[in-house]
């Protein structure tokens, strides 16, 4: 049995949840159970670009590997899972609503996989986005995700493998869509208001990709893709609003729900600001 579980994080490109991964296993850096590296492409999903950051991801010989990132059907992704496979190692799929279509091939593969549908794709038009833009999107995205019970489930899944791994067992690897409904249901609000603003931003961050998808791949004409990807960011800019009122709301009557990790790694579970959290069994 391994002293402590070794975790490799390949993130390639870039999609909401992939930046802050894998700070959220050990939020306080203090976690004694886990040891985590990160190997990245870098912003490209070429080919080269992925089969290097996978061999160096190889190398380090972890006990999981969590591959995170957009466009899994291209041919740089692909091939990251397929060396990923050939390596004999335990694999965890995180991706953005199209990797939906592959998840038979990727079940196939005996992989794991968490699909998160609101995680939309950004308005990539070189006349919108620059740099500021792009940190802009990706803070809503993150806001979006955190509040309403995504990253929750996202870091539950992950530790359940975790437990397994310590335990010198098999793990069960994670087959997860992850719509509105198990979002906020792992969100753990007790006002009604404040889980029907959380269902709403979620719902809305869904429907921006199907403006930026419309705006980068099927809109040739620059008056009307500059006009699209503006309007989906201004959706997802209002759905980080909506969730951050929802928030607020259980902020205001002291039920937000929190779940910090302990030294072990036992996730802990609280709702009042001064109470100490609990240890979930």
């Amino acid at each position: 049995m391994p002293k402590n579980v070794k975790i490799g994080v390949l993130k390639l490109g870039c999609v909401g949840t992939l930046p802050l991964l894998d700070v959220l296993l050990d939020e306080r850096a203090d976690r004694t159970d886990i040891d985590v590296r990160v190997v990245g492409s870098g912003s490209k999903l070429g080919p080269q670009q992925c089969k290097e950051a996978t061999e160096l991801m190889i190398n380090l010989k972890p006990d999981i590997a969590v591959l995170v990132g957009p466009a899994q059907a291209a041919p740089g992704p692909t091939e990251s899972r397929k060396m990923l496979k050939a390596a004999g190692l335990p694999v965890i799929v995180i991706s953005d609503s199209p990797a939906k279509k592959l998840v038979k091939d990727i079940d196939e593969a005996g992989q794991g996989y968490i699909i998160v549908e609101a995680d939309s794709m950004i308005g990539a038009r070189r006349e919108f986005l620059d740099p500021v833009e792009m940190a802009i999107y990706n803070s809503d995205v993150i806001r979006v995700l955190a509040i309403t019970g995504v990253f929750n489930i996202v870091v539950e899944t992950i530790d359940k493998v975790i437990q397994s791994l310590k335990a010198g067992k098999t793990p069960e690897l994670p087959k997860i869509v992850i719509n509105g409904e198990k979002a906020v249901e792992a969100g753990g609000f007790s006002n009604p208001y404040a889980k029907a603003k959380a269902m709403a931003a979620y719902e809305m961050a869904c429907q921006v990709s199907k403006l930026t998808t419309r705006a980068c791949f099927k809109v040739s004409d620059r008056e009307v893709y500059v006009p699209l990807v503006t309007a989906a960011h201004e959706m997802m800019r209002t759905a980080a609003r909506l969730a951050d009122e929802a928030r607020e709301i259980e902020k205001t009557g002291d039920t937000v729900s929190r779940k910090p990790h302990f030294k072990d790694g036992t996730l802990g579970t609280k709702k009042t600001l001064m109470e100490k959290p609990k240890r979930i069994k």
